[in-house]
């Protein structure tokens, strides 16, 4: 892709954000356009392979705030059309096309515009480098993210999930260099396989991709029928994701080299797996601690009783001691969330006192005498103190 293609792309429409958005927002709209278009869901729907295809490039720029850097400012030097004036000798104007511009130019010529072929360079996967460097310099792949929905159990106690993707990869069909099997690139002889060519434009002289092998270095004369001469194509892969215990909801697990493949040999990005965990009817979680609700009776809060409370793994004896109130917090050692690395949380256990909607005869008796001989028993004597001494 030359420059001008590159900056001519507005990657904050693709995404449908401003251009003032925060990494967040980029993200959130990149994920809801990725599912919306991805090749799973939308099979032979040549429109979304591409939409899909537009949004993750943009993504790949957007994301990562060097390459999101250096797109913003090469946009603001030249903007959206590729156009950039300056004065030249003579008073005059001379209007350079970015991709004139697009090499990085002599640091010892006069004007010293070597810093835009710094801004340029890294955005296209060049950095500074001596004149002459290639333009095909190898780049790493782009990384990718999906989503994967897990049960509040294997959040707890880890699970191995097979992972079903589309996305870019090497092509099989040509193994990525692009050419049909049984032909091979051959070096552009206009650059001699540098990928750039050398231009002057008065005073100054230049480096530009090569317009023959669109800065490659090679010429592809009969392209691959899969990849259509990229070395890249979509295609469904199956991976095992281990999830390991205790993972939390909306975390990311890390598998290094299983993104896009790179270019030139360079290697692969990663592929980043957002876990979505789903909530369980009974448990809840506080970190490594796991959290349940028992309701209890009036009585055996008052009089104190043994319960039996269940876990994740089968159940435990709790002893509730006399007098204990509704609401309390009893910990149960060992029965919360176990990690690899040794950490250990506990099982909460909030009492919670059960009300009865109704009562029969003989219980409304028995509540009544309850009543009658707690008759001198004040349950909020600092209420009561305040209102009697206002």
């Amino acid at each position: 892709m030359s420059a001008r293609e590159w900056i001519g792309k507005d990657f904050y429409r693709e995404l449908g954000v401003s251009s003032d958005a925060t990494s967040d927002e980029i993200k959130k709209a990149y994920r809801k356009l990725a599912k919306e278009n991805h090749p799973d869901a939308n099979a032979g729907n040549a429109d979304a392979e591409q939409k899909f295809k537009a949004v993750s490039e943009a993504y790949g720029v957007l994301s990562d705030a060097s390459k999101r850097k250096e797109y913003d400012e090469a946009r603001r030097l030249f903007g959206s059309g590729g156009g950039f004036n300056f004065p030249g000798g003579g008073g005059g104007t001379g209007s350079f096309d970015v991709g004139d511009i697009f090499g990085q130019a002599g640091a010892n010529q006069q004007g010293g515009f070597g810093g835009l072929g710094d801004i340029l360079g890294g955005l296209f996967g060049r950095g500074r480098g001596p004149a002459g460097a290639t333009a095909n310099r190898p780049q790493r792949g782009a990384d990718v993210e999906t989503d994967v929905r897990i049960d509040f159990t294997e959040a707890v106690k880890g699970a191995t999930l097979p992972l079903r993707l589309s996305s870019p990869a090497t092509c099989s069909t040509c193994s990525g260099n692009g050419a049909k099997p049984g032909t091979s690139p051959r070096t552009c002889p206009t650059c001699s396989g540098s990928g750039l060519v050398s231009r002057s434009q008065g005073a100054f002289a230049f480096s530009e991709p090569c317009r023959d092998c669109r800065g490659r270095g090679t010429i592809i004369d009969d392209p691959c029928p899969e990849c259509g001469g990229e070395g890249v194509s979509t295609r469904t892969r199956t991976l095992t994701v281990r999830i390991p215990p205790g993972v939390d909801d909306d975390q990311r697990i890390r598998l290094a080299g299983q993104g896009e493949p790179g270019r030139g040999g360079a290697q692969a990005g990663d592929l980043y797996v957002r876990v979505h965990v789903a909530p369980h009817k009974l448990f809840g979680r506080k970190a490594l601690d796991l959290t349940v609700t028992v309701p209890v009776d009036f009585t055996e809060l008052v009089l104190g009783t043994t319960i039996t409370v269940p876990t994740l793994e089968g159940k435990v004896s709790l002893k509730v001691p006399p007098g204990t109130a509704s609401g309390r917090v009893l910990r149960v050692r060992g029965k919360g969330i176990a990690k690899r690395d040794g950490a250990q949380g506990d099982l909460l256990v909030t009492l919670q006192a059960a009300i009865p909607a109704k009562l029969d005869d003989k219980a409304r008796e028995a509540l009544q005498a309850y009543a009658e001989s707690m008759a001198g028993h004040d349950p909020r004597p600092e209420i009561t103190e305040l209102l009697e001494g206002r």
